[in-house]
């Protein structure tokens, strides 16, 4: 099987106040509009090499639009398109997508909106924003802590496992790591990666009745120390940190977790290992062993069980799971003290 995908290029999402959602994209993320049209504001990480990174459209909910991955060469975004279609989805061809030209887009198995190119704009800034350094797009952002680029999507999925083998077997992901329940034999999270990463697509499990929805997207900076710059800048400017800074077990990065103003999820990661193995066996976890704290000294909050857009019924990614199964979804051996 040749290799289909390179890696994630953007991520598209919808927001009830577009301009509310910029503004604060702009102003404390430290992103940059790079174009307006027909309702969509598309704006970039400053190290990323493509015309954008991530696109905000009007919505009545905070949503997944698309996810969009490049592919390794115009021939592997044909053959992704015939085995897509071959796997029984139905996609189509489109043609003018901004500064990307032809792109497949389909809708996954479980929902999630998918869009797959080859062709792109690349970024090189002029005049004052342009860098000192050749290899670089753009300048550093002023703003402290701004990420350098998307790093990775995680959705959320009615079967995990389900999810897995058919984005590796259809897809060509590779399937990293899954985290498996200590009191029961039920999958919760999975990483897969199209590249060296730990991963660029995660999924979680959801039990509700709305398929197709998003957990949060990432965003990458160098060092842990601008992470941390990261959670303090947000903080002084009245956005509260949702989870971390902390250091998962499943990856091994650093992260904070916080919310943009139509209260989807954002992450920001640093650090890591880099996974080369052409033919790695995927590695199951348990909770007890610290697959999202590393350290095992703190519980991750129960807020960050919810996707989006808002869901009904019992459900893994849910604040109003039922109260029975509560202590199955927290980590019991993360448990403060």
């Amino acid at each position: 099987m040749i290799k289909l995908l390179s890696h994630l290029s953007y991520v598209a999402i919808t927001t009830p106040d577009v301009e509310a959602s910029v503004k604060f994209y702009e102003e404390q993320v430290g992103l940059t509009v790079v174009d307006r049209i027909d309702g969509a504001v598309y704006l970039r990480c400053w190290g990323d090499y493509y015309a954008y990174s991530v696109v905000v459209k009007p919505g009545d909910e905070p949503a997944l639009e698309t996810m969009a991955w490049r592919t390794t060469s115009a021939e592997a975004l044909e053959e992704a398109a015939k085995r897509i279609e071959a796997a029984g989805v139905q996609g189509e061809w489109i043609d003018d997508l901004p500064l990307i030209g032809r792109a497949y887009s389909f809708t996954g198995p479980y929902g999630h909106p998918m869009t797959l190119h080859w062709d792109v704009t690349r970024h090189q800034a002029q005049g004052d924003t342009a860098s000192i350094y050749p290899d670089r797009p753009e300048k550093r952002s002023k703003v402290a802590g701004a990420p350098r680029q998307l790093d990775h999507v995680t959705i959320a999925a009615s079967d995990v496992d389900g999810f897995v083998k058919w984005y590796v077997d259809v897809l060509g992901f590779r399937f990293m790591a899954r985290t498996v329940l200590d009191e029961a034999p039920i999958s919760v999270f999975s990483v897969l990666t199209t590249n060296e990463k730990s991963h660029d697509l995660g999924v979680v499990l959801d039990s509700s009745s709305v398929a197709g929805r998003i957990n949060h997207y990432a965003f990458w900076v160098d060092t842990r120390e601008e992470l941390l710059i990261a959670a303090d800048t947000l903080m002084e400017n009245g956005t509260p940190m949702e989870y971390g800074p902390n250091i998962h077990g499943i990856g091994e990065q650093t992260f904070l977790y916080y919310r943009e103003p139509s209260t989807m999820r954002i992450e920001v990661n640093t650090g890591g290992y880099r996974n080369y193995v052409p033919d790695w066996e995927a590695r199951t976890w348990r909770p007890s062993q610290g697959s999202s704290n590393f350290y095992r000294n703190g519980s991750m909050p129960m807020s960050m069980t919810e996707s989006f857009p808002p869901a009904d019924g019992p459900s893994a990614t849910e604040e109003g799971v039922p109260d029975e199964i509560k202590d199955l979804l927290l980590n019991p051996y993360t448990q403060h003290g």
